[in-house]
């Protein structure tokens, strides 16, 4: 275990920031997808959250969808889906239309969470008063209907091709293309009907793959039941609970045909910068936010420098932030990647997934290449900045204003 490269992967939240509006924080998200893709990451997972000001991604299914069209290898998935709020069978649906447009590359990721507030919660779904106790079937249910497999006499559509439907001539799509470009083939730069290496993956067989997500020992114990994938979202509460929930998950684990062994990982939140202070200095939007959502004030990710003027109260400082500071993945790659080695050796993983929050997109473009670089990630010799970006080099005044 500790001998394999650890393997990463990203989870993005779609944040809103201040100055900028809700869209533009989805079109980033589009972006930050096809930079990771290009750096080398595994998979490219997103969240579901309602009523928030500051998380604005309330449609994964969506935003796969334009993901899987911009990109061709990296895996994309939903982490999650909050499957109390909808039905079982349209989830499944929506999930098999994903795979069709992306064979080989769907995750489907599963929350009993509201991601929401009490009125949101009953908004999205006026019968939601128990139905975060039916989550088992549920998943059951979903299991099923994802699968393609008939379940309750229905069939969630539509389904991949078999051997005898495959195609013996080119689309009309290939045939221009090879038409326009004679050495080229027929799969370059596949789009949403196709990926690069992933054709040969049409078959019964192929479906999304399932996880089970939580930040508790439910969800643990749950996923070990069923025989799925479990996510486990450290960065929720800074990994309290967490060497529990992976041990009852391990401990419990009852092998599946398509995993016959467990595969969990762990969700942290991190920031990479050229150094220490310029990443701690960026890590205060964040730090401000967990403030004020403990006050009950939820709103856009401040800037840095606004946080610096504002700075923290003693109480603020010695309640909130300080903790935070001392289990944070923060800092220039190398601390990052020491600590996260760390954390991934204490907990016996080899794969984790990255969730970073900056004001500024062209920071987290450039956090997520410096550590792709730093584990040495198939494609890491990307620039590490995105397009356009200018330095982030800190003032150490400015540095200095964050507490």
């Amino acid at each position: 275990m500790n001998s394999m490269p650890l393997r990463l992967s990203v989870l993005d939240q779609s944040v809103a920031c201040a100055g900028r509006g809700g869209d533009h924080a989805l079109r980033d998200t589009l972006e930050l997808a096809q930079h990771c893709e290009a750096l080398g990451y595994e998979r490219f997972w997103v969240s579901e959250h309602h009523g928030m000001p500051t998380i604005v991604g309330t449609a994964p299914e969506v935003l796969m969808a334009a993901i899987a069209a911009r990109t061709t290898r990296i895996r994309v998935g939903s982490a999650g889906v909050m499957l109390p709020h909808y039905s079982a069978f349209k989830v499944a649906e929506n999930f098999r239309v994903l795979d069709a447009l992306a064979p080989g590359r769907i995750d489907l990721g599963l929350g009993r969470a509201p991601g929401s507030d009490r009125r949101t919660a009953q908004a999205l779904n006026p019968h939601v008063s128990g139905m975060a106790e039916d989550f088992p079937q549920q998943v059951l249910d979903l299991q099923a209907w994802v699968s393609g497999r008939p379940h309750q006499g229905v069939v969630a559509h539509p389904l991949p091709p078999s051997p005898a439907d495959e195609p013996t001539q080119p689309s009309p799509r290939q045939h221009t293309e090879a038409g326009s470009h004679e050495h080229t083939s027929p799969t370059h730069g596949a789009g949403p009907t196709g990926t690069r290496g992933q054709e040969s993956t049409s078959s019964l067989d192929r479906r999304p793959e399932m996880w089970i997500l939580g930040s508790s020992d439910y969800g643990a114990q749950l996923a070990a039941h069923l025989g799925l994938p479990y996510a486990f979202a450290y960065f929720f509460m800074d990994g309290q609970g967490v060497e529990q929930a992976l041990d009852l998950y391990r401990t419990l684990y009852r092998p599946s045909e398509r995993h016959p062994r467990p595969q969990a990982t762990i969700c942290v939140w991190a920031l990479a910068a050229d150094t220490d202070e310029q990443a701690e200095f960026q890590a205060v939007s964040r730090e401000r936010w967990r403030v004020n959502r403990q006050r009950g004030l939820l709103g856009p990710l401040q800037s840095p420098q606004d946080v610096g003027t504002q700075g923290f109260s003693d109480e603020e400082m010695a309640v909130i932030v300080a903790p935070m500071r001392r289990k944070a993945l923060v800092g220039s790659a190398a601390t990052v990647r020491e600590r996260m080695q760390a954390l991934a050796r204490s907990l016996e993983l080899d794969h984790l997934v990255v969730n970073t929050w900056a004001h500024e997109p062209a920071v987290r473009w450039h956090s997520y290449a410096l550590l792709a670089r730093e584990f040495g990630l198939d494609g890491s010799t990307a620039p590490a900045t995105g397009s356009g970006s200018e330095s982030h080099a800190v003032p150490a005044a400015a540095a200095a204003a964050t507490t």
